[in-house]
């Protein structure tokens, strides 16, 4: 269950839309409001300021109590990706999240947005500082000791994790200390796909113990059309905030290449892929210093914007036939479920 995705995405949808429509109906702030407020109540963790992946319950204190302890961290119970558990997707999105309150300050320019950005930040610094692996990007980290965290990483991670950060590197939210940290954890993420991103690997970017991952979740190059920007994504965003021409190098070897690959996604892939689809493509795109280059990234961009459009007018098809109960239906203790 993906209800903080599902929130996120109806977010980023109504707030970013403010800015180009008319004035929302009170109803529709009123529901935007309390979407909101149940994001960071019920999911955010102020003890590593991170967001968790769903709900067990609903009684006050007890809405995560499913999540793993740093016992079970530390032996990668139940699986080393922490699928399962509630602390799988913590950078996916804390990502999103950062980049949805840049825009929303665009929009906005509430204050309060500075200090919960800072947060959110706080927490993606916490997954990006693994002790022994410079640039990996942790998915959470462990409530109960505040450290511990399962080995396998993903690219749809990294993808969020660097666009967020870019989006808040160039945002009024950020200030100059917190930029050149920003600065140094792109350059070290950089770094890492250096190292492990080649050909004799398989182009995996690894776990955080070195080893290759097995699902190919971390795989970022030679993947499909809606993944093919991931790589020169996070070079061109490192150099971007670096000027270090070490990563343009890098991010010119792929560019032309991805952009091509992505040309004619998939259409049938879950939402979530779209987004991540087009966050890679709109940093590329931003950056992209050739006109023709330029050109065929925001035909894609406009292409996969039609198809998300054509999935949203399902999805919410199908979600307006759910019942009261099956729309408050939790999401189970994985201890408890047999597989």
């Amino acid at each position: 269950m993906k209800l903080p995705l599902a929130l996120f995405t109806a977010l980023i949808a109504v707030v970013v839309n403010l800015g180009h429509a008319t004035t929302p109906s009170a109803a529709l702030e009123a529901k935007m409001d309390e979407a909101w407020q149940v994001t960071w109540n019920r999911f955010f963790q102020k003890d590593v300021q991170t967001f968790m992946d769903y709900l067990s319950s609903y009684e006050a204190g007890k809405e995560q109590a499913h999540l793993p302890t740093a016992e079970e961290v530390r032996r990668q119970y139940p699986n080393p990706c922490g699928y399962g558990t509630g602390m799988e997707d913590g950078m996916i999105l804390g990502g999103a999240m950062l980049s949805l309150l840049c825009d929303r300050f665009a929009v906005t320019g509430e204050e309060n947005l500075r200090h919960d950005a800072a947060q959110v930040f706080s927490g993606m610094r916490r997954c990006s500082t693994v002790p022994g692996a410079p640039g990996f990007v942790a998915r959470n980290i462990c409530v109960e000791d505040q450290k511990s965290i399962y080995f396998n990483s993903s690219r749809d991670q990294y993808t969020h994790f660097v666009h967020g950060l870019w989006k808040y590197y160039h945002s009024p939210l950020a200030d100059d200390a917190t930029k050149e940290e920003i600065r140094n954890i792109l350059a070290s993420v950089a770094e890492r796909m250096i190292k492990f991103v080649t050909p004799e690997n398989n182009f995996d970017s690894c776990r955080a113990d070195g080893q290759k991952c097995l699902v190919g979740i971390s795989r970022m190059w030679n993947v499909q059309a809606h993944e093919a920007a991931r790589l020169p994504m996070i070079y061109a965003a490192a150099w971007d905030a670096t000027r270090n021409e070490r990563y343009r190098e890098q991010w010119r070897k792929y560019a032309a290449e991805a952009v091509a690959q992505s040309a004619n996604p998939d259409t049938h892939q879950p939402g979530y892929a779209f987004l991540q689809m087009q966050c890679s493509l709109e940093l590329l795109h931003h950056l992209e210093p050739e006109p023709e280059l330029k050109s065929a990234i925001a035909t894609t961009m406009k292409h996969l914007s039609t198809i998300a459009e054509k999935r949203l007018s399902y999805i919410t098809m199908k979600i307006a036939q759910k019942s009261p109960e099956e729309m408050q239906m939790l999401g189970p203790d994985w201890r408890q479920v047999k597989e």
